[in-house]
């Protein structure tokens, strides 16, 4: 049996803004698809504030399309930074701030994430630690000390990751 591969293909070149309406193109593009990625973002901290898990992992598929095209754009907007640091200084400026302001929310929403593990993981650890202390049997040893549990007196937990 042979197998034929074929040369990998090269990625698509990276439009570049060479004109003042495409680096305005460019800009807009880019506060579009970050208003878009925040708004999925700070609905998404809302359903987990508020427990409603299921809800919020729905909103998945629409974030990782925003975040594709976001990362697109910011490759766009970095082959052209030599143009606009040229010809539109201020728009790189407006766009910094913009992307400023977007990092701080994604930190909040990050930390919102990050909360709700620890809650959760803490939660699930807390179940099995009183699941394994009521499966262990209450024994002394010959000295009067507290005997260790053996392996055969520890149960796994089983979770089910799905929602």
């Amino acid at each position: 049996m042979t197998t034929h591969s074929q040369p990998p293909q090269a990625p698509a070149p990276i439009p570049v803004a060479a004109t003042a309406a495409d680096a305005r193109k460019l800009a807009e593009d880019l506060m579009d698809v970050m208003s878009a990625l925040l708004g999925v973002i700070e609905r998404e901290t809302e359903l987990v504030r508020a427990g409603k898990l299921r809800e919020a992992m729905a909103l998945e598929s629409q974030k990782a399309d925003l975040s594709r095209r976001y990362v697109s754009a910011v490759a766009q907007l970095k082959a052209s930074q030599k143009y606009l640091s040229q010809s539109a200084p201020e728009l790189l400026t407006t766009l910094h701030r913009h992307h400023d302001v977007f990092r701080a929310m994604l930190q909040i929403n990050l930390t919102v994430l990050a909360t709700a593990h620890a809650v959760s993981e803490s939660i699930v650890r807390g179940v099995n630690a009183e699941i394994q202390r009521r499966n262990i049997p209450n024994t002394y040893t010959a000295a009067g000390q507290p005997a260790a549990p053996g392996p055969r007196h520890i149960t796994p937990l089983a979770v089910s990751r799905s929602l």
